[in-house]
């Protein structure tokens, strides 16, 4: 504590020797953020990578004895759920929804509303969900998780700002942070700058935008510094495209479109079932169920149900092996909802993408097109899978195009991307994402009317004990 109270009044001494004023509180502002930055990449890449070890873990524990799942996936998923359900309720799903509430609820009189969304205890339990949620063989992705990671580190260095620091608000601290947090998950900075404005924020943007910036481009280069300059996916080849192609793209992104709002749909309609179990040990009863079956599929049916469903993409984008089985989607899109509606944490973007990427791939295998027109059909899938569970269709454009750098099919994701939006109109006129955070709301509303009712019997019962020492 000694050493930080003199770091503090070091750093003071110093910028009050700085003359120009605007200069200085420039800086003063600019420096949480760049540090915040930093740790993101760090923290984002090291999450990356115990991701991948956890994936690679259940591959291994399958080819070994592909009957262990059926120990292995109910225990993680019932130990994911129990760790998220005792130590931090809000790290549950996604991420993203969590972080969007935090933006809604946010102001000066609410800091600790906002510390149940995004917090130490937040990141800690997040991570360690998922991570055994991957090592069970959850179909879920490491990205919506470490959105809210980044969002908490950056409330956290918000946080230990001294009360002499420039007034920076909190909101967008909050918005920057899922910003790069989604920029060093996907190595995509574009990608993180348009989610922030599309998805997180109605606020005027000018007022920040050096901030989203400067630190989206900084965890990026943190991350890179540790893992490489690297695509998500790589270099798939799209070139000499039929005339036709557009055609199949809209179909694509109109099927995708409604397929990815209508699992969204499943999900939250799951979720309004789970609300109605009162007692504990029936959600750890459904917990459970949903690893054995996660393991029924693997085991009798196909793997491919389990994972991210990154080694998919990377199959039918990179090899000549590009047609799907007509069960692979089904796959992709179950193993999702299974996974999700556990209320474990884990993210939905890359299953996503890998269930938009098999519906893209099942219809190339229908019209037996060449390489390039099925790779087209691929991505469009993605974008349009993507679209449909967030209604963020310039976002998710802009993931495919970084994750993949094929530049020059910008207006096919683009007619992709918007076919897939009106389409997704068509099952519900709200995304997942505003579902989940107007319900994470109320949740917030209902713990604070409880914690009133609490508040006021604990009064009534002292009043009560007052009188009765009176009486005696």
């Amino acid at each position: 504590m000694k050493i930080a109270y003199w770091f503090r009044a070091q750093l003071k001494r110093s910028f009050d020797r700085i003359k120009n004023e605007d200069l200085k509180k420039n800086a003063l502002q600019a420096i949480p953020f760049w540090i915040a930055s930093v740790i993101t990449g760090v923290v984002a890449v090291a999450y990356t990578k115990l991701f991948l070890w956890a994936e690679s873990l259940t591959a291994v524990v399958f080819n070994y004895h592909a009957w262990l799942l059926f120990v292995l996936t109910p225990g993680c998923f019932w130990l994911a759920w129990w760790l998220v359900r005792r130590y931090a309720p809000y790290a549950r799903g996604s991420g993203i929804p969590q972080v969007a509430a935090a933006i809604q609820v946010s102001s000066p009189t609410t800091s600790y509303i906002v510390d149940k969304l995004l917090s130490f205890r937040i990141i800690v339990v997040k991570m360690a969900s998922s991570l055994v949620m991957g090592i069970g063989g959850a179909t879920i992705g490491r990205e919506g998780p470490t959105i809210q990671i980044a969002a908490s580190i950056y409330k956290l260095v918000y946080q230990v700002l001294p009360a002499w620091w420039p007034k920076i608000a909190k909101r967008n601290m909050i918005v920057t942070g899922a910003a790069a947090g989604l920029a060093a998950a996907f190595n995509t900075p574009l990608g993180g700058i348009v989610f922030a404005i599309e998805e997180l924020t109605k606020t005027h943007f000018s007022y920040f935008k050096t901030a989203i910036f400067s630190s989206v481009i900084i965890a990026g280069l943190s991350a890179q510094a540790l893992l490489g300059p690297y695509l998500y996916l790589g270099y798939p080849k799209i070139d000499n495209l039929s005339g036709y192609i557009f055609l199949l793209v809209a179909m694509v992104a109109l099927i995708c479109g409604i397929l990815g709002s209508g699992t969204s749909k499943l999900i939250l309609f799951i979720f309004s079932l789970k609300k109605r179990m009162k007692f504990k040990y029936n959600q750890a009863v459904y917990v459970i169920g949903c690893g054995l079956a996660m393991a029924f599929i693997a085991y009798f049916i196909n793997v491919g149900v389990l994972g991210s469903g990154k080694e998919l993409m990377v199959k039918v984008l990179f090899t000549h092996d590009k047609y799907s089985a007509w069960y692979t989607p089904l796959l992709r899109m179950g193993g999702s909802v299974i996974s999700f509606t556990t209320g474990a944490a884990g993210g939905v973007f890359a299953p996503a993408l890998s269930s938009g990427a098999s519906i893209g791939s099942l219809i190339s295998g229908w019209f037996k097109l060449p390489d390039s027109d099925a790779n087209m059909l691929i991505l469009a899938g993605m974008v349009g899978f993507l679209t449909g569970v967030t209604r963020s269709p310039f976002t998710s454009v802009i993931l495919v195009l970084e994750m993949t750098d094929r530049n020059n099919v910008i207006f096919h994701l683009i007619l992709a991307g918007m076919v897939a939006s009106l389409a997704a109109v068509l099952m519900d006129k709200h995304s997942f994402y505003d579902r989940l955070k107007h319900q994470y709301i109320e949740e917030l509303i209902a713990d604070e009317k409880n914690q009133k009712v609490v508040e006021a019997l604990e009064e009534r019962t002292d009043e009560r004990l007052e009188a009765a020492e009176e009486e005696e």
